[in-house]
This record gives structure tokens, C-alpha cells and sequence, in this order.
């Protein structure tokens, strides 16, 4: 069998992740590999620990990332932290709350379950209510649901976890760098994300941060004391080698004690991608990402298309599209990807076949992709036999974004 190179074609991904990547960060993955300890690589990883700490908003000592899908942080950070018997509670209203209760089960955590339904989010007073009830060692939550696009809101509960010495682990992974995230001002002691959604860099590193809070809990962890049974060792001692943040953070220290190899290109990517939000300036990237997001939900309620969930939390970058009654979800997903080249993302669990999720974060969170996707979205539906408002929803999205972007005095 003949193995060609590589030709694929160009794609408008307008997915809840991967996204599109931002092309200087392209670019930066084709620098030539030097070692892991060139001083120049070391320098590379100083930098791009400082960019984290711009964009995680966070004067932690601790800002790096961990190698693997944005899944293999929140990973480390739990399976670093929690010890058999230790009580999770975990406030779960979508998919990837789930994901984090298995993990806690997986680290031999007690978890306290609390969940909403989708498409809705908590109220932070009736989390602290739990937190009251059970007195965790940590709270564990999601703060942007890609699986229904809502929003949790966090400076309550990380107040409250603080006053009463409680961990507060946040999974950031569809939200840091396209929507307000304030690690210090929430009392967050550990955030995780990915690079492949907001960052707009391919997926691959799971950069995050976290406090002296967690940090000591590391260190007790990897000294063992002396005198305990082989059990007690057993689980004092963290039991994952990979994702031991205590041998990582020593690999990102100064002293630079080997742990792994580090993935050179993709710190490349990263650092690259880190550049990019700093020269916008992080307030002006979230204000970017809410203009689209609106834009898009403005062009979506002016087609006649209905909208998924409580719109008060409604995540800026994610966008939830109730499918009309009478179609497949998936064939008008597969037309706009032939047709259009397109891609928007089908849905998880009790909203599979019911949802399209249209994501607009990081390089693809751009006008031209937005009235793309709503001229592609409209033209799909029609041929399906789906009564829209024809030529509405870009009109709307233009209106907006002129009145928005260049004001314009409009004559008869």
C-alpha cells in the first residue's frame, strides 16, 4: 500500500475544541528540536511559565504545563492531591463533571455528588450548603460545560471553600484565555486547561497553576514518614509516576531534576499561542470572544432557530443549537462539513441527536467564521425543508457587528 503525503483539506472549525490553530502558532511548531536542557529550551520553559502566569491571572509560584490532552492535567492535579478516603464533593451539571467524579473515585477519594440539570448551573449558595454538610477536603467543578454551554459562576464558592481551609480544584479547560477567569480574586487553589480551545494551539499540553495550599500537600506526600506500615505508605504516597506534580514541579524548578522528556515543538506551540494573548491583551480577548459569541446568538435567534438552556450562564464561547423536529442532526452536520467546509459538533448523553454545539473560541472565534457558519447553517436547513427567516440571521449579525465595530450613518 502507497502511504501519500499528506494533503488535507482547510477546514472552518467552529467545534466546542479542537479549534483552529493560530497561525503564528503554525509557525512556531516548525522550529527546529534543540535538547530539552539547551539553555536556550530552558529559557523557553522560564518564558512560557511567566506567559501562564499572565493569563491564569495568578501570582502562584506554580505555573506550567503537563504533557498529554487537557484530561492528563486535571489528572495530575487530582490524582496528586487526593489520598484514599478523602471527601470530593463535585458539582456536576454536564458531561465532564462526570469525568472528574471518576477520577476522584480512581484516587480513591469519598465522592459527594451534586447535580443539576443540563443546561442549567448551581447556585453557589446551595454548593456551600453541601460543602457545609459533608466538610470536604476538596471541591472539584467545572467551570465552562462544553456538553450544554453553561457557565458556573465560582467567587462565592472559592470565598467560602477558603474561610474553612477546603481545596478548590477548577477545570478551566473550555474557558482561560476567551472568558474571565481570576484564579487569585476566586481563591482557586489548582485550574487546569487545555491548549486546544481558547489558546487556540493544537491539543497536546494541559497547562495549570496552583497555590502553596496544594503544594504542601505534594511535599507531605512525597516524604513519607518514617515508622509507617507499608500500607500506610502505599497510600500516602501518590501513586501515578507520570502525573506526579511533585516530580513535575521539580522538573520545572530551577534545579530542573529529570522527569520526562519535554515535548520541544509543542512548548513551542504553547509559548507561541501564550504571545498571542499577551500582545492582544487578555481583557481585550475576552471582550473578542463575547462580541462573537453574541454575534452568533444574535444571527441563530433571527434564523427562528431555538436555543438550548438558561441564558443568565450561558458560556460566551459556546453556543447550544436546539435541533428542528424531523431532521438528523448528524446529516445537516455532514452536509455543512462537505458543502461548507464546516464542522460544528454533534452532542453527549441525554442530549445526543438533540443539540448542535457551535464553538467560537480562540482563532476561530472571528467574524468572517461567524457569518460563515450562519449563511452554511441557513442554506442547510432550507434544504432539509426547515422553515428559517431567509436571510435574516447574517443580516443580524452584520447589523450588529457594524453597530459594534464601525457605526455608520445609514441614508435612505
Amino acid at each position: 500500500m502507497e502511504y501519500k503525503e499528506l494533503n488535507l483539506p482547510s477546514r472552518t472549525i467552529m467545534t466546542p475544541g479542537p479549534v483552529e490553530a493560530d497561525p503564528r502558532v503554525l509557525r512556531a511548531l516548525s522550529t527546529p528540536i534543540i535538547g530539552q536542557f539547551d539553555p536556550q529550551f530552558l529559557n523557553i520553559m522560564d518564558e512560557t511559565s511567566d506567559l501562564l502566569h499572565y493569563v491564569f491571572q495568578t501570582e502562584n509560584k506554580r505555573a506550567f504545563p503537563v504533557d498529554g490532552t487537557s484530561r492528563s492535567g486535571i489528572e495530575a492535579v487530582l490524582t496528586s492531591i487526593i489520598e484514599p478516603g478523602d471527601k470530593v464533593v463535585v458539582p456536576v451539571f454536564g458531561r465532564f463533571g462526570y469525568l472528574l467524579t471518576e477520577m476522584v473515585d480512581r484516587a480513591g477519594g469519598e465522592t459527594y455528588l451534586m447535580e443539576a440539570e443540563w443546561g442549567n448551573v448551581f447556585d453557589p449558595q446551595d454548593v456551600i450548603t453541601k460543602i457545609k454538610q459533608v466538610n470536604p477536603k476538596v471541591v472539584a467543578v467545572v467551570h465552562g460545560e462544553t456538553s450544554t454551554g453553561r457557565l458556573q459562576p465560582l467567587k462565592e464558592i472559592g470565598e467560602f471553600c477558603r474561610e474553612n481551609d477546603i481545596l478548590l480544584v477548577v477545570d478551566a479547560v473550555a474557558t482561560l484565555g476567551g472568558v474571565e477567569f481570576k484564579t487569585d480574586e476566586w481563591n482557586v487553589d489548582a485550574v487546569i486547561t487545555g491548549t486546544q480551545k481558547c489558546l487556540a494551539v493544537p491539543t497536546g499540553m494541559a497547562p495549570l497553576t496552583y497555590n502553596d495550599r496544594i503544594e504542601r500537600i505534594l511535599l507531605k506526600r512525597k516524604k513519607i514518614e518514617r515508622g509507617l506500615s507499608m500500607e500506610a505508605q502505599n497510600d500516602r504516597k501518590i501513586q501515578s509516576n507520570y502525573f506526579d506534580l511533585s516530580q513535575i514541579q521539580d522538573y520545572w524548578s530551577p534545579d530542573r531534576l529529570n522527569h520526562h522528556t519535554e515535548s520541544t515543538t509543542m512548548l513551542y506551540a504553547l509559548r507561541e499561542g501564550l504571545r498571542v494573548i499577551k500582545e492582544e491583551g487578555i481583557e481585550n480577548r475576552i471582550k473578542r470572544h463575547t462580541k462573537h459569541g453574541k454575534a452568533l446568538s444574535i444571527g441563530l435567534k433571527a434564523m427562528g432557530v431555538e436555543l438550548f438552556g438558561e441564558e443568565q450562564n450561558k458560556m460566551p464561547v459556546v453556543t447550544i443549537v436546539k435541533v428542528p423536529e424531523g431532521i438528523s442532526e448528524q446529516a445537516v452536520r455532514q452536509i455543512m462539513l462537505n458543502e461548507f467546509g464546516i464542522e460544528i459538533a454533534g452532542a453527549f448523553g441525554p442530549l445526543k441527536g438533540k443539540v448542535w454545539r457551535i464553538g467560537s473560541m480562540g482563532y476561530s472565534s472571528r467574524k468572517n467564521n461567524i457569518l460563515h457558519v450562519l449563511g452554511a447553517l441557513e442554506s442547510t436547513l432550507t434544504y432539509f425543508g426547515v422553515k428559517v427567516n431567509k436571510g435574516d440571521a447574517a443580516q443580524a449579525a452584520l447589523e450588529y457587528y457594524l453597530e459594534v465595530d464601525n457605526p455608520v450613518v445609514r441614508t435612505s
